[in-house]
């Protein structure tokens, strides 16, 4: 919300004018500071009276003005110092000799850092320029000069054009939360620095006077689907104005306000609407009379019915949204757009004003299912007021009127729901006890009333009847937090929280975080990706089929489900880091996914309608519901592991990287897991495996790794060879012990022996090799395969296998012979399990 300081002038009194100043202030009450906004015009603007225009036709077809204009009283200096007459290029018709204009001088400045100075120009010295609305950034209109006595001025020449125009006025702009709506407007910003500085406030509803009272404007007010049980719309007040010229201009001091505000300046009637629901917060909306039939029906849309919107878009209504129509059509969105088809135009001499409050809850599903957001829709959704709809109608009346010429009509309507104040029982200690300041009574009632509220003691209670434009205000602890703003928080104390003794992290918890200091220091680099996944990204690495949670209303239509993998997200990752020429890469993410059993169907279809809060029952199965939601962790390497060096050639990523990965997250987790090849979706076939780890029920698969099928790699432009795991980090710290324990440094001399094993072609190695691990005995420190021979030598369906053993004793230099026997009881077993025969 960007409030102008000269409009919040009106109605608080300003201790400093400053825009800094005012941010500072109504940080005090806890309205969030964006930023303070000023006109970007400075230097020498005055007002100037065209004494000739000359028309002097150009090759190029156009026709300019050879103008002279007096910029300062006759004898004497102008602004920037200069001459009392200036002849200035001109290249609109839109004004005649004695007009009044707005003159920028040399050395003066306009939006878009655009500089004025003397320049020759169509044959001509150009000393200053004629400027227009827009060129001011006033408004819109730039086809020709601003007459200033088109707008009823008539200042003297030389006049200062910044102050006359309003152009030396700021806004400050705040951040108005979802729960402080009555913010977006002049009226609930002076109440809020009143609040912060103590100054006296004036309502600016106050000001309004007695409301007019209009009737024989038929009003109807038809809504058959209400929503919590309440009727759409709370109030509804119409007001109608004849004799309107619409095509009178828009004083300067309105526009510049607006324009102040974030909001164009567009017409008279319009700017009137728009100014009116800045000030005081409640949204209006302006109908050419003659194009309304039938007086008015506020009522829900029809099945098939559509409209066509102030922004020239047709759209197809839904049942529930809310609707404006007269006679025989919607011709509105309530609460959100106007229709085309009863826009006021130039043309419009009859005016039909409407100020209504509408249920929160409706309007704003009907902005959402539209995707329209609108200046009047943040308002309603939030809550407005809803007593002022009469006062705002009178006030938007006295402005058109005193506008346009024109005149207050007796036609008009006014429809209101009873309404029951809403009344809080707060006790007069738990402000006390929760801010943990020292409060008063007095000071606790004195809060709420300066808020506008109703209190009434009751000896240890206060019966606390809240404003009508605080709909959030509905607990106790709402009122807490307002006695606290008002009084202060400076005062609440600061207390640092001890930590219960006896609590940290849990298992789960310490387990991820060893992981991912694990991880970092291996080499790895985190990564984060968006949960939210397409129907072929979620069947990348999973067969077809598997159920999913398609989200209803997706950010993005083209990704509307929840991820079942992590790997599609962080191979997006790695095409954005690959595609900016970093193409050596190691990412690694944990997170969850979202696996849904097709035999427990999420549970919406009970969410109660509205803001309502489900009971027991219905939460306890939508907890039921809920998909299984995993935590997997997954990585993608790339590139080069080590990069080609003189003497050295570069040595790509492959599937060992995969591997390594693996064995570096059972490191972590102080688990053993083991691959098995399989062919798998998404990967190289030959170049896959599921990963698995023994556990009491026997092994169980957690995840996969290998490399990405080359097909893919190539779609998601990730050159060479690409390294993919996953796993379930959910399964594995399940069985991952509580504690992982550093081995002990040994001391002793090892004793080292390399063993090469006949096996069968198809023997996985990690089989044969945990086979010889348990054949060697407990002497055995590390064993790892060195080699892998297939060719001259071997049987055609054998292959040699040679590992590298390493022995020691904790207690003892092991000989050579302890160090044989561990070997030969390792070819043993190797022999008895798989049929190895010992390679000479």
């Amino acid at each position: 919300m960007r409030v102008p300081l000269s409009w919040l002038g009106e109605y608080v009194e300003l201790q400093d004018t400053t825009p800094e100043a005012v941010l500072a202030a109504l940080v005090k009450v806890g309205l969030e500071e964006e930023a303070a906004h000023r006109f970007a015009v400075s230097g020498p603007v005055v007002v100037g009276q065209v004494l000739s225009a000359e028309p002097e036709p150009q090759t190029n077809g156009k026709t300019i003005n050879w103008c002279s204009v007096r910029v300062a009283p006759e004898g004497e200096p102008a602004a920037d110092g200069g001459a009392d007459v200036r002849g200035i290029v001109c290249g609109a018709h839109n004004f005649a000799v004695g007009d009044k204009v707005v003159v920028t001088l040399p050395g003066s400045v306009l939006p878009g850092d655009f500089r004025i100075s003397a320049r020759k120009t169509y044959g001509h010295l150009s000393d200053g320029m004629m400027a227009s609305a827009r060129e001011l950034g006033i408004g819109e209109d730039h086809s020709g000069i601003l007459v200033l006595q088109r707008l009823g001025l008539d200042p003297e020449v030389g006049t200062p054009a910044i102050p006359l125009l309003g152009l030396d006025d700021a806004a400050v702009e705040i951040n108005v939360t979802p729960d402080r709506g009555y913010a977006f407007s002049v009226r609930g910003v002076a109440r809020e620095y009143a609040h912060a500085t103590g100054a006296r406030f004036v309502d600016p509803i106050a000001r309004v006077g007695e409301p007019g009272t209009g009737s024989g404007f038929p009003v109807a007010i038809r809504d058959e689907a209400p929503i919590r049980g309440r009727q759409g719309v709370r109030s509804f007040v119409t007001r109608v104005v004849e004799g309107v010229d619409a095509t009178a201009p828009t004083p300067p001091w309105m526009a510049a306000r607006l324009q102040l505000a974030g909001m164009r300046s567009i017409s008279p009637v319009v700017d009137v609407t728009n100014y009116v629901m800045l000030e005081t917060g409640q949204p209006l909306h302006a109908y050419d009379l003659d194009t309304v039939r039938d007086g008015l029906v506020v009522r829900r849309a029809r099945p098939g019915e559509r409209l066509t919107t102030l922004d020239g878009r047709e759209r197809e209504l839904d049942p529930e949204d809310l609707v404006i129509a007269d006679g025989e059509r919607a011709i509105g969105l309530a609460g959100v757009m106007g229709g085309e088809a009863t826009e006021v135009s130039e043309h419009t001499t009859r005016v039909l004003i409407e100020s209504a409050a509408f249920e929160p809850v409706s309007i704003a599903r009907t902005a959402r299912r539209h995707k329209l957001p609108s200046e009047a829709s943040k308002r309603y959704e939030r809550g407005v007021d809803p007593t002022i709809a009469a006062a705002a109608a009178q006030r938007a009346v006295d402005l058109v009127v005193e506008l346009t010429g024109g005149r207050a009509g007796e036609l008009g309507s006014s429809w209101s729901a009873p309404r029951q104040p809403v009344t809080i029982t707060l006790p007069v200690t738990l402000p006390g006890a929760l801010t943990g300041i020292d409060l008063t009574r007095d000071e606790i009632v004195s809060a709420l009333r300066q808020i506008g509220s109703g209190v009434v003691d009751d000896g240890d209670t206060l019966a606390v009847t809240a404003p009508p434009w605080r709909p959030d205000l509905t607990e106790p602890v709402d009122l807490v937090e307002e006695v606290a703003r008002i009084t202060g928080y400076d005062r609440i104390p600061v207390r640092l929280p001890v930590a219960p003794p006896g609590h940290g992290y849990t298992r789960a918890q310490q387990a991820r975080r060893r992981l991912g200091r694990t991880l970092v220091g291996a080499g790895y680099t985190e990564a984060f990706s968006y949960p939210f996944r397409s129907a072929a990204e979620n069947a990348m690495f999973e067969p077809a089929g598997r159920p999913v949670v398609t989200l209803a209303n997706p950010l993005d239509a083209k990704r509307a489900q929840l991820r079942r993998t992590v790997l599609p997200g962080l191979l997006e990752v790695a095409h954005r880091n690959v595609s900016r020429g970093m193409t050596d890469l190691a990412l690694f993410e944990q997170e969850i996914v979202f696996r849904p059993a097709p035999e427990r169907p999420l549970g919406i279809d009970r969410l109660p309608v509205g803001a309502v809060r489900p009971d027991p029952e219905t939460l306890r199965a939508l907890q039921e519901s809920l998909p299984d939601q995993p935590r997997h962790v997954a990585a993608v390497i790339t590139g080069e592991v080590v990069p080609r060096q003189p003497g050295l050639a570069a040595q790509p990523v492959d599937w060992r990287e995969a591997a390594a990965f693996v064995a570096q997250v059972g490191l972590a987790l102080g688990v053993q897991p083991r691959l098995v090849q399989a062919e798998l979706p998404g990967l190289h076939p030959g170049r896959g495996a599921r990963v698995v780890v023994p556990m009491d029920e026997g092994e169980v698969v957690v995840g996969t790794a290998g490399e990405l099928h080359p097909d893919l790699a190539e779609e998601l432009a990730l050159a060479g060879r690409v390294a993919v795991v996953e796993l379930d980090l959910t399964e594995l710290e399940r069985v991952a012990p509580a504690q992982v324990h550093a081995r002990p440094v040994l001391t002793q001399t090892a004793a080292t022996q390399d063993l090469s094993l006949l096996v069968p072609r198809g023997l996985p190695a990690d089989v044969v090799r945990d086979t010889v691990a348990e054949g060697a005995g407990p002497l055995l420190e590390h064993i790892r395969l060195v080699d892998d021979y297939r060719g001259e030598g071997v049987g055609a369906d054998e292959k040699s296998l040679t590992f590298a053993l390493r022995f020691r004793a904790a207690d003892r230099t092991l000989t050579a012979a302890e160090a044989t026997r561990a070997r030969d009881g390792a070819v043993r077993l190797a022999e008895q399990r798989h049929g190895a025969t010992l390679r000479a």
